[in-house]
């Protein structure tokens, strides 16, 4: 039972690449910058956690779904997972969204769906 959290983060994870497979949004676009990103981003924020622990503002708390595995004094395996869930995450809603506004702002307002023409 210690790994469910894990297993959803890994899920939620894979979800999120096989979107960003469908519509190349992010790592299907461009692996290389996609990957450069996310390991600065997971990077940035395990820092941001560290200092945080280190300063005694972040703790780990108990868990039964969690695995109980310690990468360091209260940093747990699942952090750098979330971490990276989060960055995918918040990659793929910049690029689809940028690419809805893009194709939106593109459009004629007569090319606008719902429009009917008038001739």
């Amino acid at each position: 039972m210690g790994l469910i959290y894990l297993g959803f983060l890994t899920g939620a994870s894979i979800c999120l690449l096989l979107l960003d497979r469908r519509f190349r949004l992010f790592f299907w676009r461009d692996p290389v910058a996609a990957a450069v990103v996310s390991i600065v981003g997971v990077a940035f924020f395990l820092v941001w956690d560290l200092a945080g622990i280190g300063l005694g503002i972040f703790f780990r708390g108990e868990s039964t779904i969690a695995s109980g595995i310690l990468l360091a004094p209260h940093l747990p395996l699942e952090e750098p997972v979330f971490l990276f869930f989060l960055v995918l995450c918040t990659m793929v809603l910049y690029t689809g969204s940028s690419r809805a506004l893009a194709g939106r702002r593109s459009r004629t307002p007569e090319e606008a769906p719902g429009r009917e023409s008038a001739s």
